[in-house]
């Protein structure tokens, strides 16, 4: 309490609580919470398999499934080259980045507005909530890279020195999938409608990114259009990086894929930093 004594001046002691933090003092803030970020990520895990039969093998169902009928309708009906590797081989490579992609932009854009309780009562850093959501995706990841490892061993088929490469083109994924998920998880939160939107990119890209056929299908005169899919890179390197043997890198989509998750990552930290201060009252 301030001094009453008479005849002395009165101290009065303010604090000003800010909606957010200058961008100097967000990832010391950031660390602050990591424990919070930890907590939300394994809360997460559990929920998704929580009541299930088979629990995190679900993970590897749906990559299966997904495995068998792009190895079905690409190989046995539309007859694609595989340029001498097992199709399911070619096909597996693929899904590990497009797996990733869309569960995690779809649980990423989602996280605000599954989480309206916790961000509308208590301040923490907002940007914990995708980042811990996208935990999920990484998790039925290593899960897939398990069943590619049984693939290869399976077919015999053993990668060369290039694979020493897939760490970069996985923090390539990484950084295109969170650039994309933070702008529509900041735009979800205002508006409902691009939870509509998410879904129509999720089962669109299956079929417009080179998931269940090489893109060296494409003709080379509508290559360089067809390579501003910024997946298009992503999954030529994971193929290229686990698949000895495939064509090489066709560079123009990989500068794509890279320019785009630079960008994608710049902006959508902005944005969403932008968005935070008043997210608590738009959600």
């Amino acid at each position: 309490m301030p001094s009453m004594t008479p005849g002395r001046p009165v101290r009065i002691l303010e604090q000003i609580i800010e909606a957010g933090y200058r961008d100097s003092r967000y990832l010391p803030e950031l660390w602050r919470y990591r424990e919070l970020f930890f907590f939300l990520a394994w809360r997460d895990i559990l929920v998704r398999y929580k009541q299930t039969a088979v629990g995190i093998t679900w993970a590897l169902i749906k990559a299966v499934v997904t495995l068998l009928v792009l190895t079905v309708v690409f190989e046995r009906v539309a007859k694609l080259p595989s340029g001498g590797i097992p199709y399911p081989l070619l096909v597996f490579a693929a899904i590990l980045p497009w797996q990733f992609f869309a569960g995690a932009l779809t649980d990423c854009s989602n996280s605000l507005v599954n989480n309206v309780d916790l961000i509308s009562k208590i301040y923490f850093p907002r940007l914990i909530v995708p980042g811990s959501a996208m935990i999920v995706s990484l998790v039925d990841f290593a899960i897939s890279c398990g069943v590619l490892a049984l693939l290869l061993g399976w077919y015999g088929f053993a990668p060369d020195l290039r694979v020493l490469a897939l760490p970069l083109f996985a923090l390539l994924a990484i950084a295109l999938t969170f650039g994309a998920s933070l702008w529509f998880a900041a735009l979800t939160a205002q508006y409902r409608d691009f939870r509509f939107i998410v879904g129509f990119i999720a089962q669109l890209g299956l079929y417009i990114s080179p998931v269940g056929f090489s893109s060296s299908v494409v003709p080379s005169e509508w290559r360089m259009l067809y390579s501003l899919n910024p997946l298009v890179g992503v999954i030529d390197g994971f193929r290229w990086a686990i698949l000895r043997g495939t064509t090489e890198l066709y560079w123009p989509a990989l500068a794509v894929s890279v320019a785009a998750a630079s960008l994608l990552l710049a902006t959508g930290l902005r944005y969403f930093r932008s968005t935070e201060r008043r997210l608590a009252d738009v959600i």
